[in-house]
């Protein structure tokens, strides 16, 4: 399996290049420890990684990713939450300014919902993934029936979009976020990327739309 010695190959290319470039900063990250301003919930597709698609210095931003850039409800159960537990580390304890959930078109987790492809299934063949995906059944189910009414809806771009707008909500489910909004000391922000277009769309919470961020260069140069 070849996988594995390709990553040990980029690590070196990584520690003879950017490394040396960046050592004054990776030094400085080794002392005083991280200080990011942003939390990025993104997923775990692995076309679209935020450290490229915001093309960020090490020790920027605060990533957590999962399966569909979903946030769950606040629930205080004395279950483990993961992406529970790295919005409380971010908000409270690095004191992050915004949160981005960056979602992506195409994206194989809420197709999968949509089509219902791991419904019922047992852990280890898709219950793992049926049981997180359920988060966005309500809203799944509200545009599976307007697609059935509308065949002109894109029902799997709305769903993304619809995606991340309920996790920027349950968000706000969590206390120390939603005082942290309220003190002018912390942003939500959504945001949605399409891997093949290369743009990337933020929602603007006085229309409820996602619009696209403008791209200014020379088209001369090229």
């Amino acid at each position: 399996m070849p996988e594995f010695k390709a990553l040990l190959e980029g690590y070196r290319r990584f520690r003879t290049g950017a490394y040396q470039e960046q050592r004054r900063r990776y030094d400085a990250l080794a002392d005083k420890g991280q200080a990011p301003g942003v939390l990025v919930i993104a997923c775990s597709d692995s076309r679209v990684d935020p450290t490229r698609v915001f093309d960020t210095e090490p020790g920027q931003m605060f990533v957590v990713r999962n399966v569909a850039n979903l946030v769950p409800p606040c629930n205080r159960d004395n279950s483990q939450h993961s992406t529970s537990a790295a919005i409380e580390y971010a908000v409270t304890q690095l004191k992050v300014h915004h949160i981005v959930v960056l979602g992506h078109a195409r994206c194989g987790g809420i197709r999968a919902s949509l089509e219902g492809t791991f419904d019922d299934a047992p852990m280890g063949e898709g219950g793992f993934i049926d049981r997180w995906m359920s988060l966005i059944a309500p809203a799944r189910d509200t545009i599976r029936a307007a697609a059935q009414l509308s065949p002109d809806i894109d029902a799997c771009s709305a769903l993304e979009l619809a995606a991340i707008r309920l996790s920027i909500d349950n968000l706000r489910s969590f206390p120390f976020v939603s005082e942290a909004e309220a003190a002018g000391t912390l942003k939500l922000q959504g945001a949605l990327f399409d891997i093949a277009e290369g743009v990337l769309k933020v929602l603007n919470h006085d229309t409820g739309k996602f619009e696209a961020v403008s791209v200014d260069w020379d088209e001369t140069a090229d």
